[in-house]
Protein backbone atom coordinates (compact mmCIF):
# COMPACT_ATOMS: atom_id res chain seq x y z
CA UNK A 1 0.00 0.00 0.00
CA UNK A 2 1.02 3.56 -0.53
CA UNK A 3 0.17 6.42 1.29
CA UNK A 4 0.09 9.53 -0.30
CA UNK A 5 0.21 12.96 1.98
CA UNK A 6 -1.06 16.54 0.33
CA UNK A 7 1.72 18.82 1.84
CA UNK A 8 1.35 22.35 1.16
CA UNK A 9 1.02 23.20 5.18
CA UNK A 10 1.35 27.21 4.64
CA UNK A 11 -2.12 27.07 2.90
CA UNK A 12 -3.44 24.42 4.76
CA UNK A 13 -3.08 21.97 1.56
CA UNK A 14 -4.37 23.93 -0.84
CA UNK A 15 -4.44 22.40 -4.31
CA UNK A 16 -2.00 24.16 -6.40
CA UNK A 17 -0.43 23.61 -9.44
CA UNK A 18 2.28 21.68 -7.99
CA UNK A 19 0.47 19.26 -5.40
CA UNK A 20 -1.76 18.74 -8.60
CA UNK A 21 0.54 17.45 -10.81
CA UNK A 22 2.45 15.67 -8.28
CA UNK A 23 -0.43 13.90 -7.46
CA UNK A 24 -1.58 12.87 -10.82
CA UNK A 25 1.67 11.59 -11.33
CA UNK A 26 2.38 9.31 -8.58
CA UNK A 27 -0.94 8.07 -9.40
CA UNK A 28 -0.24 7.18 -12.48
CA UNK A 29 2.61 5.19 -11.50
CA UNK A 30 1.64 3.57 -8.49
CA UNK A 31 -1.00 2.10 -11.06
CA UNK A 32 1.70 0.91 -13.25
CA UNK A 33 4.03 -0.62 -11.38
CA UNK A 34 2.64 -3.52 -10.41
CA UNK A 35 3.27 -3.80 -7.19
CA UNK A 36 0.79 -0.88 -5.09
CA UNK A 37 -2.73 -2.84 -3.88
CA UNK A 38 -4.20 0.44 -2.71
CA UNK A 39 -3.65 3.78 -2.00
CA UNK A 40 -4.05 6.29 0.97
CA UNK A 41 -4.80 10.18 0.61
CA UNK A 42 -4.42 12.04 3.92
CA UNK A 43 -3.80 15.82 4.55
CA UNK A 44 -0.50 17.24 6.66
CA UNK A 45 -2.39 17.97 9.79
CA UNK A 46 -4.31 19.60 10.96
CA UNK A 47 -6.14 20.07 7.20
CA UNK A 48 -6.94 17.31 4.72
CA UNK A 49 -7.17 20.45 2.61
CA UNK A 50 -8.76 23.71 2.14
CA UNK A 51 -9.82 23.36 -1.46
CA UNK A 52 -8.43 24.56 -4.66
CA UNK A 53 -5.28 27.21 -4.59
CA UNK A 54 -7.43 30.46 -5.02
CA UNK A 55 -3.99 32.30 -3.86
CA UNK A 56 -2.76 31.69 -6.79
CA UNK A 57 -5.72 33.16 -9.13
CA UNK A 58 -4.97 36.69 -10.12
CA UNK A 59 -7.93 39.32 -10.30
CA UNK A 60 -6.79 40.45 -13.78
CA UNK A 61 -6.98 36.89 -14.71
CA UNK A 62 -10.48 36.93 -13.97
CA UNK A 63 -11.73 37.86 -17.61
CA UNK A 64 -8.41 37.71 -20.01
CA UNK A 65 -8.10 34.05 -18.77
CA UNK A 66 -11.61 32.56 -18.10
CA UNK A 67 -10.77 29.63 -20.50
CA UNK A 68 -7.26 28.99 -19.17
CA UNK A 69 -9.04 28.82 -15.05
CA UNK A 70 -11.13 26.54 -16.82
CA UNK A 71 -8.26 24.58 -18.23
CA UNK A 72 -6.14 23.95 -14.54
CA UNK A 73 -5.00 20.91 -14.08
CA UNK A 74 -7.54 20.28 -11.20
CA UNK A 75 -9.70 18.52 -13.08
CA UNK A 76 -7.43 16.25 -14.78
CA UNK A 77 -6.46 15.28 -11.45
CA UNK A 78 -9.27 15.00 -10.40
CA UNK A 79 -10.04 12.32 -13.20
CA UNK A 80 -6.94 10.65 -12.44
CA UNK A 81 -8.21 10.09 -9.09
CA UNK A 82 -11.50 8.60 -10.83
CA UNK A 83 -10.14 6.19 -13.25
CA UNK A 84 -7.38 4.71 -11.23
CA UNK A 85 -8.05 0.82 -10.84
CA UNK A 86 -6.39 1.12 -7.34
CA UNK A 87 -8.63 1.32 -4.54
CA UNK A 88 -7.89 4.92 -2.83
CA UNK A 89 -8.90 5.57 0.70
CA UNK A 90 -9.28 9.34 1.61
CA UNK A 91 -8.20 9.90 5.02
CA UNK A 92 -10.18 13.36 6.14
CA UNK A 93 -7.85 14.01 9.27
CA UNK A 94 -9.08 17.64 9.09
CA UNK A 95 -11.07 19.81 7.65
CA UNK A 96 -11.63 19.34 4.13
CA UNK A 97 -13.46 22.11 1.76
CA UNK A 98 -14.11 22.72 -1.59
CA UNK A 99 -12.05 21.10 -3.90
CA UNK A 100 -10.52 19.11 -1.53
CA UNK A 101 -14.03 17.87 -0.29
CA UNK A 102 -14.29 16.66 -4.49
CA UNK A 103 -10.94 14.84 -3.95
CA UNK A 104 -12.05 12.99 -0.82
CA UNK A 105 -15.58 12.47 -2.68
CA UNK A 106 -13.13 11.37 -5.93
CA UNK A 107 -11.95 8.29 -3.75
CA UNK A 108 -13.17 4.88 -3.23
CA UNK A 109 -13.74 5.27 0.67
CA UNK A 110 -13.97 7.80 3.18
CA UNK A 111 -12.85 7.80 6.86
CA UNK A 112 -13.70 11.19 8.59
CA UNK A 113 -12.01 12.32 12.07
CA UNK A 114 -14.72 13.22 14.28
CA UNK A 115 -13.71 16.85 14.42
CA UNK A 116 -12.97 17.55 11.17
CA UNK A 117 -16.05 19.68 8.95
CA UNK A 118 -16.48 19.44 5.31
CA UNK A 119 -18.28 21.83 2.99
CA UNK A 120 -18.20 23.44 -0.44
CA UNK A 121 -17.89 27.33 -0.58
CA UNK A 122 -18.57 28.03 -3.95
CA UNK A 123 -21.80 30.14 -4.25
CA UNK A 124 -19.85 32.38 -0.94
CA UNK A 125 -17.73 33.37 -3.69
CA UNK A 126 -19.57 33.70 -6.65
CA UNK A 127 -17.92 30.83 -8.29
CA UNK A 128 -20.29 27.78 -10.78
CA UNK A 129 -18.54 24.95 -9.55
CA UNK A 130 -17.68 22.69 -12.40
CA UNK A 131 -20.19 20.52 -13.51
CA UNK A 132 -18.40 16.64 -13.36
CA UNK A 133 -17.48 17.70 -9.88
CA UNK A 134 -21.07 18.27 -9.00
CA UNK A 135 -22.35 15.14 -10.69
CA UNK A 136 -19.96 13.35 -8.04
CA UNK A 137 -21.99 14.79 -5.26
CA UNK A 138 -25.29 13.90 -6.89
CA UNK A 139 -24.31 10.48 -7.10
CA UNK A 140 -23.48 10.12 -4.04
CA UNK A 141 -25.48 12.21 -1.52
CA UNK A 142 -28.82 12.96 -3.81
CA UNK A 143 -30.36 16.27 -4.97
CA UNK A 144 -31.40 17.07 -1.77
CA UNK A 145 -28.03 17.17 0.27
CA UNK A 146 -26.00 18.66 -3.08
CA UNK A 147 -28.39 21.72 -2.41
CA UNK A 148 -27.68 22.32 0.74
CA UNK A 149 -23.85 21.94 0.12
CA UNK A 150 -23.56 24.37 -2.56
CA UNK A 151 -26.90 26.74 -2.04
CA UNK A 152 -25.94 27.50 1.36
CA UNK A 153 -22.05 26.99 1.75
CA UNK A 154 -22.55 25.63 5.60
CA UNK A 155 -19.88 23.68 7.20
CA UNK A 156 -21.17 20.12 8.11
CA UNK A 157 -20.39 18.23 10.93
CA UNK A 158 -18.44 14.43 10.29
CA UNK A 159 -21.40 13.53 12.17
CA UNK A 160 -23.92 14.69 9.61
CA UNK A 161 -21.49 14.10 6.83
CA UNK A 162 -21.68 10.03 7.66
CA UNK A 163 -25.17 10.01 7.90
CA UNK A 164 -25.82 11.25 5.00
CA UNK A 165 -23.64 9.12 3.00
CA UNK A 166 -20.80 11.94 2.60
CA UNK A 167 -18.07 9.44 4.37
CA UNK A 168 -18.10 5.84 4.75
CA UNK A 169 -17.27 6.27 8.67
CA UNK A 170 -16.16 8.91 11.57
CA UNK A 171 -13.27 8.12 13.91
CA UNK A 172 -11.70 9.63 16.77
CA UNK A 173 -9.39 12.14 15.40
CA UNK A 174 -5.97 11.10 16.09
CA UNK A 175 -6.56 7.25 14.73
CA UNK A 176 -8.10 8.43 11.20
CA UNK A 177 -4.44 7.09 10.02
CA UNK A 178 -4.21 3.89 11.71
CA UNK A 179 -7.70 3.24 10.68
CA UNK A 180 -7.42 3.84 6.99
CA UNK A 181 -3.68 1.73 7.38
CA UNK A 182 -6.32 -1.29 8.68
CA UNK A 183 -8.70 -0.67 6.45
CA UNK A 184 -6.20 -0.63 3.31
CA UNK A 185 -4.51 -3.58 4.73
CA UNK A 186 -7.53 -5.81 4.78
CA UNK A 187 -7.84 -4.49 1.11
CA UNK A 188 -4.56 -5.53 -0.04
CA UNK A 189 -4.67 -9.35 1.39
CA UNK A 190 -7.70 -9.95 -1.19
CA UNK A 191 -7.10 -10.97 -4.67
CA UNK A 192 -5.44 -7.60 -6.49
CA UNK A 193 -7.36 -8.75 -9.73
CA UNK A 194 -10.59 -9.35 -8.12
CA UNK A 195 -10.22 -6.07 -6.40
CA UNK A 196 -9.71 -3.88 -9.56
CA UNK A 197 -12.31 -5.98 -11.95
CA UNK A 198 -14.97 -5.70 -8.90
CA UNK A 199 -14.04 -1.36 -8.66
CA UNK A 200 -14.11 -1.49 -12.51
CA UNK A 201 -17.82 -3.13 -12.67
CA UNK A 202 -18.96 -0.63 -9.66
CA UNK A 203 -18.10 2.30 -11.29
CA UNK A 204 -19.14 1.60 -14.58
CA UNK A 205 -22.76 0.36 -13.39
CA UNK A 206 -23.01 3.80 -11.53
CA UNK A 207 -21.98 5.46 -14.86
CA UNK A 208 -24.25 3.90 -16.58
CA UNK A 209 -27.45 2.62 -15.05
CA UNK A 210 -28.19 0.98 -18.87
CA UNK A 211 -25.67 -1.36 -20.33
CA UNK A 212 -25.56 -1.71 -23.78
CA UNK A 213 -24.40 -5.25 -25.37
CA UNK A 214 -20.39 -4.16 -25.65
CA UNK A 215 -20.38 -3.24 -22.23
CA UNK A 216 -22.51 -6.25 -20.79
CA UNK A 217 -20.14 -8.34 -23.00
CA UNK A 218 -16.97 -6.64 -21.55
CA UNK A 219 -18.49 -6.97 -17.78
CA UNK A 220 -19.22 -10.75 -18.34
CA UNK A 221 -15.43 -11.64 -19.96
CA UNK A 222 -13.95 -9.57 -17.20
CA UNK A 223 -15.83 -11.66 -14.32
CA UNK A 224 -15.07 -14.67 -16.61
CA UNK A 225 -11.34 -14.16 -16.40
CA UNK A 226 -10.76 -14.80 -12.60
CA UNK A 227 -12.10 -18.48 -13.46
CA UNK A 228 -8.78 -19.38 -14.22
CA UNK A 229 -6.75 -17.86 -12.02
CA UNK A 230 -7.81 -15.93 -8.48
CA UNK A 231 -10.80 -18.15 -8.01
CA UNK A 232 -8.60 -21.05 -8.53
CA UNK A 233 -6.44 -19.96 -5.60
CA UNK A 234 -9.19 -18.67 -3.30
CA UNK A 235 -11.34 -21.81 -3.38
CA UNK A 236 -7.73 -23.77 -2.99
CA UNK A 237 -7.12 -21.86 -0.04
CA UNK A 238 -10.74 -21.87 1.41
CA UNK A 239 -10.91 -26.26 0.93
CA UNK A 240 -7.29 -26.17 2.22
CA UNK A 241 -8.02 -23.63 5.01
CA UNK A 242 -5.25 -21.62 4.65
CA UNK A 243 -4.14 -17.78 3.28
CA UNK A 244 -4.24 -17.41 -0.32
CA UNK A 245 -1.34 -17.21 -1.87
CA UNK A 246 -1.80 -14.17 -4.26
CA UNK A 247 1.82 -12.51 -4.34
CA UNK A 248 3.86 -14.50 -2.01
CA UNK A 249 7.15 -12.43 -0.04
CA UNK A 250 5.78 -9.20 -1.06
CA UNK A 251 5.69 -5.65 0.93
CA UNK A 252 4.70 -2.61 -0.97
CA UNK A 253 3.65 0.01 2.23
CA UNK A 254 5.46 3.17 1.81
CA UNK A 255 4.65 6.90 2.09
CA UNK A 256 4.86 9.71 -0.55
CA UNK A 257 4.49 13.51 0.55
CA UNK A 258 3.07 15.80 -2.38
CA UNK A 259 4.46 17.60 -4.30
CA UNK A 260 7.52 15.73 -4.18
Amino acid sequence: MCLLRLSNPSRRNALDHDLLAALATELRDLAADGETRCVILIGEPPAFSSGYDLASIRESHFERDAAALIAHPFQPAMEEVSRSPLPIIAAINGHCLGGGLELAVRCDIRICARGAELGMPPARLGLIYGHTGVRRFLDLIGVAWTKELFLVGNHLDAGTAERIGLVNRVVDDEEVEAEALALAAKIAANAPLAVAGNKSVIDLLAENPRLDERQEAELLALRRSCFAGEFREGMRAFREKTRPDWRAGRSDRRAVDLPL
